[in-house]
């Protein structure tokens, strides 16, 4: 009987999936449901399904990145997507994902519900196929040993027999099981091709079993999932204190040689010592407790562990971004950063949202550097295969700041692109970067090192403008687009965007619009108050 897990927030898709058709007559049992994306995870990790039917939207996590999180966590899931409407780009990105099909809810009926849960599971028996075809080698032995520390049925009777009929482990009296987590790694793989991912975690596979020697029948390094590789001891002195020690050597000198040779910052935690491989299982969960504990528990309840950003906080990013404010987006990182600071690096909340970060700052490119050339920002920006060289949170909340300070250095000098000297240009840069603080023509040339009047002559000339309109221009445009946000009264824009006195802006704000600073507000949100 396949296990099916359903996932919709409307009660009354789950009423109507339940009783569309007898399930268990096509061999299909409803194993649970749930409503939202975190629960949904949570039974999947708890219940194991073969197939997941999720609906593309759902409050929290949408249900294109609940499939790409299934996918990356439990790949062993066929996932079949559920719509209200029937969107192309929806369509693509989940069967880009793994989907195996992709339905809509109100031409829904059991012969098509039930055809694509047989095409799920013929796409489910194919891979099984393909994998009893491989030939016996060591491929078998670390499929064994993985299905074992995650405590599928029989599969550590099957090892410990496959170890007698290959003299593997010989002579062992105790073992244990360690957990290596390539710190970054769904940041890393992103842009990767399964193929490209798959090399990537060999050559971690392969250069771990070699520097532990590269005899599997002492000790075992198999790759789990999610950058994570697990790695079998088996010791043939008695002294469990001994064990301990030596496997702790060992994982320390494996993580020293993934960062030496391949640029991967890792941690590791190794499992109590056990006295057979039936109880392999135990040691590596132990393993696994200790490496996904958070740097630092709350108390139960205190902290919801988030796996995306607000709208608001992906408003609030693109809106700092456009008004070139570096200190604005400092506020937004460091805001989103104190509610991770507390979990692993590896864990899938920390990885998502920097994920979701970085894609703000591509929707930036895309939105305000539209001439650039298809790959051209990773010249300018700091290139992604940093992260895996980045090992704790702090330290990718300090790379993200310097990914986002590019970003803004390339907005400024494009903005400060044209048929502009080199001097006017410079002058143009130090308003973008200072327009919000205390600027003047005479700082300006001070730091350019020209004479005020001359720097005034040539800037009147080559942009139409005196200085201080020039700067006025750009500080009423950022003015303009705080207010836009709903975020901020008329007063705070004012101080943030650099005007001294509140009357000033006032004045300055009407002659460049046309209107004041309130009447501007009720146009662009009406019914609003304004202070």
């Amino acid at each position: 009987m396949y296990q099916v897990l359903l996932v919709d927030d409307e009660p009354l898709v789950h009423h109507h999936l339940r009783t569309i058709s007898d399930w268990g007559i096509h061999g299909f049992e409803l194993c649970g449901e749930a409503y939202e994306g975190e629960t949904a995870l949570r039974m999947i990790e708890r219940n194991r399904p073969h197939i997941v039917i999720l609906d593309v939207s759902m409050p929290g996590i949408n249900g294109v990145e609940l499939n790409r999180t299934i996918r990356e966590r439990y790949p062993f899931a066929k996932t079949i997507m559920l719509s209200s409407y029937d969107d192309y780009d929806y369509v693509r990105e989940c069967l880009k994902n793994g989907a195996v099909d992709y339905l809509l809810k109100h031409r829904l009926d059991a012969a098509q519900l039930m055809g694509v849960l047989k095409k799920a599971v013929q796409e489910m028996e194919k891979r099984e196929a393909e994998h009893r075809l491989l030939p016996a080698g060591p491929s078998d032995m670390r499929e064994l040993i993985v299905q074992a520390l995650r405590g599928k049925p029989e599969s550590a009777i099957e090892l410990e027999n496959y170890s007698r009929q290959n003299g593997l482990y010989a002579g062992a009296v105790c073992f244990a099981a360690a957990a290596m987590q390539i710190s970054s790694f769904l940041l890393l793989t992103e842009s990767r091709s399964d193929v490209e991912t798959n090399r990537l975690m060999k050559q971690a596979v392969d250069l771990m079993q070699q520097s532990l020697g590269g005899d599997m029948s002492q000790r075992t390094a198999a790759y789990v999932e999610n950058g994570r590789i697990a790695v079998v001891f088996a010791f043939q002195e008695r002294s469990e204190q001994a064990a301990a020690s030596e496997a702790e050597r060992l994982m320390s000198h494996l993580r020293h040689s993934l960062e030496l040779f391949m640029n991967l910052k890792c941690t590791y935690a190794v499992g109590h010592i056990c006295s057979s491989l039936s109880r392999l299982e135990a040691s590596y969960r132990t393993a696994e407790r200790a490496l996904d504990a958070a740097p630092a528990l709350q108390p139960a309840g205190l902290h919801s562990e988030r796996v995306s950003l607000t709208i608001e906080e992906q408003k609030q990013l693109l809106l700092t971004v456009e008004n070139l404010d570096g200190e604005g987006v400092k506020e937004v990182i460091a805001s989103v950063f104190d509610g991770l600071r507390k979990q692993p690096i590896h864990s899938p909340s920390v990885q998502l949202i920097v994920r979701e970060l970085l894609s703000a700052s591509e929707k930036a490119i895309r939105k305000w550097l539209p001439l650039a050339d298809e790959g051209e920002e990773n010249g300018v920006l700091p290139p992604r295969d940093d992260v895996g060289q980045i090992g704790s949170v702090d330290e990718l909340e300090q790379w993200l700041l310097s990914y986002y300070a590019e970003l803004l250095n390339r907005l400024k000098l494009q903005r400060a692109a044209g048929h502009h000297s080199r001097h006017v240009s410079q002058a143009i840069l130090l308003i973008l970067e200072k327009y919000h603080s205390y600027i003047t023509l005479e700082l300006a040339a001070g730091a350019i090192g020209l004479n005020p009047s001359y720097l005034s002559r040539i800037f009147k000339e080559e942009t139409g403008m005196t200085f201080s309109e020039y700067l006025n221009r750009v500080r009423i445009d950022a003015s303009r687009k705080l207010l836009e946000s709903r975020r901020y009264s008329v007063k705070q824009v004012s101080v943030q965007v650099g005007f001294s006195t509140y009357n000033y802006f006032f004045k300055v704000f009407k002659e460049r619009t046309g209107m004041t600073p309130q009447a501007y507000v009720q146009r662009v949100r009406p019914g609003n108050s304004v202070k």
